[in-house]
C-alpha cells in the first residue's frame, strides 16, 4: 500500500521565497524579501558572536531574557509572550492548535501566504475574504465568518500591499467577531508605521481573551536569517502555544541577538527614516515614469504595470540587470511587481533599470 498524507498537504502549493542571485551577474541588489538594508544593529552583531563558546549548549527552553528584553521594550506583560523561530512558526502552531479537519480559517484577499498554507496542511479551509482596492474590508471579513470559522488572519499592515487597517475598524472587527473564532493580527511591519490612527494590537490583546498579535524580528531589526518572532496574546493561549511549541524552538544565537536588537532603539529609528525617505523619493521617481503604485506604510512598495504580461517582462529585464525584484503572481497580482527598499544607492538603481525598461 502506497503512502499517502493526510488531505489537504498534496493541495498546497510550497511557498517560494525572493531570489538571491542571478547567474553571471556580479551586482546583486537583493530587494525581492523586504529586508532592513542596514542589516543588524552592532550591537545585535556583536551578542551574536558573544554566544559562539557557547554553541554546544541548549539554549533557554522559554527564552526568558528574550521575552523579558521584548516586554520592557514593548511595554508588555512577559508571561504573555512566546517566541518562535519566525512569527510563521507561530502562525502555524495556531493553526494546528486550534483548526481542524474542515474547519475554516478567515484571511485577507493579498495577505500573506502562508496562512492558506496552514490551514490546508492541519485539513483546514482556508476563506478568502475580498479587498477593496488593494485594502481589507472590514465588513468583508466578517461576512466570511460562518459557524465552521475557527481563526480569522488578518495582516496590518499588510504585505503586499502595503495597506493598513485603522485602529477604528480593527476595533469594529473585534466587536463584531465571535468569541469563539480568534483573532490574528500579524503585525510584522508595524515598526515603520505612524500614522496616529493605527495600532500594533497589543492593546486589543490586553482587553480580549480571543486575540493574538504577532511580530517578527526579521523586518525592522535585520535578524532574517536567524528566524526569530513573537506572539503576544491572552495567558490562555500562551498556554496552549507553550504546550505545543518544540521544547527548544529558539536558537541561543537568536534568543542573544534578539534581546540587544529589541533595546537598540537608535538602530530602529535610523531604519525607520532612512526606509521613510527613500520610499517617498522612490515613489515619486516612479511616477514620473508613468508607472502607478499604492500608497505603502511598510518597507516596500506595490508597482503596476498594467498587464500581467509587462510586470513579466520588466520582472525580466530587471534580473538581467541584477535587480532582483518580487513577482505578485502568486497573490493574485499578477499585473504588480513588489519592490523593497533598499540603500540609496540601490534604489537608484532600481530607477536607472526601471528607466531604460520604459525606454527600450
Amino acid at each position: 500500500m502506497a503512502l499517502k498524507p493526510q488531505p489537504g498537504i498534496m493541495d498546497v502549493s510550497p511557498y517560494v521565497g525572493g531570489e538571491s542571485k542571478v547567474e553571471g551577474v556580479d551586482r546583486i541588489c537583493r530587494l525581492a524579501s523586504n529586508e532592513n538594508p542596514l542589516g543588524a544593529s552592532d550591537a545585535a552583531k556583536k551578542a551574536y558572536l558573544a554566544i559562539a563558546e557557547d554553541l554546544h549548549r541548549y539554549p533557554d527552553g522559554g527564552s526568558y531574557l528574550l521575552r523579558t528584553g521584548i516586554a520592557e521594550a514593548e511595554n508588555l506583560d512577559a508571561d504573555r509572550i512566546v517566541c518562535g523561530a519566525g512569527s510563521d512558526e507561530l502562525l502555524g502552531l495556531l493553526i494546528n492548535a486550534y483548526v481542524g479537519a474542515e474547519d475554516e480559517v478567515v484571511y485577507n484577499e493579498h495577505g500573506f501566504l502562508m496562512y492558506p498554507i496552514g490551514t490546508k496542511i492541519a485539513g483546514g479551509v482556508p476563506v478568502k475574504a475580498r479587498e477593496k482596492d488593494l485594502r481589507i474590508d472590514v465588513d468583508t471579513m466578517l461576512a466570511a465568518v460562518t459557524d465552521k470559522t475557527r481563526i480569522m488572519f488578518l495582516a496590518n499592515p499588510n504585505n503586499p500591499t502595503g495597506s493598513y487597517v485603522t485602529e477604528t475598524e480593527l476595533r469594529k472587527l473585534r466587536t463584531e467577531l465571535r468569541d469563539d473564532v480568534l483573532l490574528v493580527i500579524d503585525a510584522a511591519y508595524c515598526e515603520y508605521v505612524d500614522n496616529a490612527d493605527y495600532i500594533s494590537g497589543a492593546t486589543l490583546v490586553e482587553e480580549n481573551d480571543n486575540v493574538v498579535m504577532t511580530r517578527t524580528f526579521s523586518k525592522i531589526h535585520g535578524l532574517a536569517s536567524l528566524r526569530l518572532g513573537w506572539a503576544y496574546c491572552s495567558a490562555e493561549v500562551a498556554d496552549v502555544l507553550n504546550r505545543v511549541r518544540g521544547p527548544f524552538n529558539v536558537s541561543l544565537a537568536a534568543q542573544s541577538a534578539g534581546v540587544a536588537a529589541i533595546k537598540d532603539k537608535e538602530h530602529i529609528t535610523r531604519s525607520k527614516e532612512l526606509n521613510n525617505r527613500l520610499l517617498n523619493w522612490f515613489r515619486q521617481q516612479v511616477s514620473e515614469l508613468g508607472l502607478g503604485t499604492h500608497d505603502s506604510v511598510g518597507n516596500f512598495v506595490l508597482v503596476n504595470f498594467g498587464s500581467g504580461e509587462r510586470a513579466a517582462e520588466a520582472l525580466a529585464f530587471l534580473k538581467n540587470k541584477g535587480v532582483l525584484v518580487r513577482g505578485m503572481s502568486a497573490y493574485g497580482l499578477a499585473e504588480h511587481i513588489r519592490i523593497s527598499i533598499g540603500t540609496e544607492d540601490e534604489m537608484r538603481v532600481v530607477v536607472d533599470s526601471l528607466t531604460a525598461f520604459i525606454n527600450d
